[in-house]
């Protein structure tokens, strides 16, 4: 018997059970098995809370096979794509591969949905974030896709790879992985803190200051490979820049060919930045000059996480090179664990991974901030969740993860929905200071409100039939809806505290439908302004550039 099988099958059950309204339209119990197993598989694989991954769910007829579709944060003249097409089985003692004519299927929709001189039929939960694709490439944005084919089973046969390199993608902008059960497993688990010893290389360098101590050296490409292979992801618990696969970085695949390049191999030390690990202790026998034994105490990557994943990569491709003689420059920082420590271990993480903007959320956890807010809301009968992975004994609906905090308050209470929605990932990174500065849990809670309702009516088709903009205005919709109801409720958003935050919810509640439909109102007079013709046969590339952009903010104030 497969344990995490039947794991994971209870954990996709409870979740039907949970969340009825996200498969009312099912009758079929196991079609909503599938769905839920779905939705786990996204919330996994991303590192997010399921009520973000619903968001991303696009199955139904006319979904090109495509069962859920991410858009990640625009980034200089990139973006990302995560395409998920998933496979559940309900005989849990049986063996399964993914099937190679899914994989097919998937490799050819690649091939159609992103080129937007090809038209092709769409339901309406995938369609609308398809323009969006469509819309950021014919404004020069160059996609980096994803492909992750899920299921409880085995990985596809030699025929899907077939599939997959005849379709000759270019390498550096188009991977397929595949994500199961038993990492969905290893991904709830709970990290135990890692002890284990790493051999160096030659001569290296320790200094004491202030009660800390600083590691300089520099350790074989295979060591770091065996400690990846024994720790896998654990090792990188802290490390906040994730993974983006061999085939999908340009600086992984770079790394790659420098190991593969036998002239160049022995060079690698002076062609990368290096590992920077954290831990509690390290311990050494000093009597040895060189090539030391490191005992280490709760060692994590705090930096170097692609490096490391993708020499692992390359030692399981590679077994009979020998890497030996490839070394890699270290640095370990000890650093005790009181409340001090905890400070500065955020301070040193987010230093170290400061050369490109990365999803901070975990490391801010700790910001007194977010602790504040975290006790103001389970005043308020609420539960916020500041670290990805954390569980809570309430509800979905009560239950509020930092990531959705900040988009709601960046939409609403400071009017910033375009970057809310394209620059998630900054939320916690460049405009944090800004998305937290003067919010109190009631605010907090108020606009998540707000936001979770209008995403709510994003789906429903008759609204989308009325109002073309809808797949794309949520955002700016729930802004509006904010404004109406400190408005017609008559205080300032300063005003909204925990002492009139019942009678504030309780008037949103009642009132929610009719404040919604003003919103919608303004937006389409709004756009009537900027397109007087008329927006009902108007490109919906055009349409969706138009709110990502943020040219209707100037109409709206």
């Amino acid at each position: 018997m497969d344990i995490n099988k039947h794991i994971i099958d209870q954990r996709i059950r409870k979740i039907v059970t949970d969340k009825p309204e996200w498969f009312e339209n099912m009758k079929d119990e196991r079609q909503q098995i599938s769905k839920s197993f779905l939705i786990l598989g996204i919330a996994s694989s991303l590192e997010m809370d399921i009520s973000e991954a619903y968001s991303s769910v696009t199955e139904g007829g006319g979904d090109a096979g495509i069962d859920g579709l991410y858009i990640g944060d625009t980034t200089d003249c990139e973006f990302t794509v995560v395409l998920f097409q998933s496979k559940y089985h309900f005989n849990l003692e049986k063996k399964y591969n993914f099937p190679d004519n899914a994989v097919l299927k998937v490799v050819n929709s690649v091939g159609i949905l992103f080129n937007p001189q090809k038209n092709i039929e769409l339901n309406e939960l995938i369609k609308p974030k398809i323009e969006e694709i469509r819309s950021l490439i014919m404004d020069g944005y160059i996609p980096t896709v994803k492909c992750i084919l899920l299921n409880n089973g085995e990985e596809w046969q030699n025929e899907g790879d077939l599939h997959i390199s005849n379709a000759e993608f270019p390498k550096n902008q188009v991977s397929f992985s595949h994500y199961n059960h038993e990492d969905i497993a290893k991904q709830l688990q709970s990290t135990k803190p890692i002890n284990d010893s790493i051999s160096l290389s030659g001569k290296a360098v320790i200094e004491n200051f202030d009660f800390k101590r600083v590691l300089v050296g520099k350790a074989s490409v295979s060591e770091i490979g065996k400690l990846m292979q024994r720790y896998g992801d654990s090792l990188l618990e802290k490390n906040i820049r994730k993974f983006l696969g061999v085939n999908k970085n340009r600086v992984n695949q770079s790394i790659q060919e420098t190991l593969l390049n036998q002239e160049r191999r022995n060079n690698f030390y002076f062609f990368n930045n290096g590992i920077t690990m954290l831990c509690s202790k390290f311990s050494h026998n000093a009597l040895m000059n060189e090539n030391w034994q490191l005992n280490i105490k709760n060692l994590q990557i705090i930096n170097g996480g692609q490096t490391s994943k993708t020499i692992l990569h390359v030692i399981e491709e590679k077994p009979d090179i020998d890497f030996s003689k490839t070394t890699v420059l270290i640095r370990l920082y000890e650093v005790s664990e009181d409340d001090k420590a905890t400070t500065l271990t955020t301070d040193i993480t987010i230093a170290t991974n400061s050369q490109t903007p990365v999803d901070l959320r975990d490391l801010r956890a700790n910001d007194s901030k977010q602790k504040n807010l975290a006790v103001a809301i389970k005043q308020l009968n609420y539960e916020y969740i500041t670290k990805k992975g954390t569980g809570s004994s309430l509800s979905a609906s009560k239950t509020i993860p930092s990531s959705v905090a900040a988009e709601a308050i960046f939409t609403t209470w400071k009017s910033k929905p375009h970057l809310a929605k394209y620059k998630k990932r900054e939320l916690f990174g460049k405009f944090y200071d800004e998305v937290f500065k003067d919010i109190n849990g009631s605010q907090l809670i108020l606009a998540v409100l707000v936001f979770r309702y209008c995403d709510s009516n994003r789906k429903k088709h008759g609204l989308i039939i009325k109002h073309k903009h809808i797949p794309y205005s949520n955002y700016f919709v729930a802004m509006i809806c904010s404004k109406l109801l400190i408005h017609e409720y008559n205080i300032k958003i300063s005003q909204l505290t925990h002492i009139n935050f019942e009678q504030v919810k309780k008037y949103w509640e009642e009132n929610r439908a009719k404040i919604y439909e003003k919103a919608i109102d303004t937006i389409d007079a709004a756009l009537l302004e900027l397109f007087p013709e008329g927006i009902a046969d108007i490109d919906p590339r055009r349409l969706a550039a138009t709110f990502r952009r943020g040219d209707l903010l100037t109409k709206l104030e």
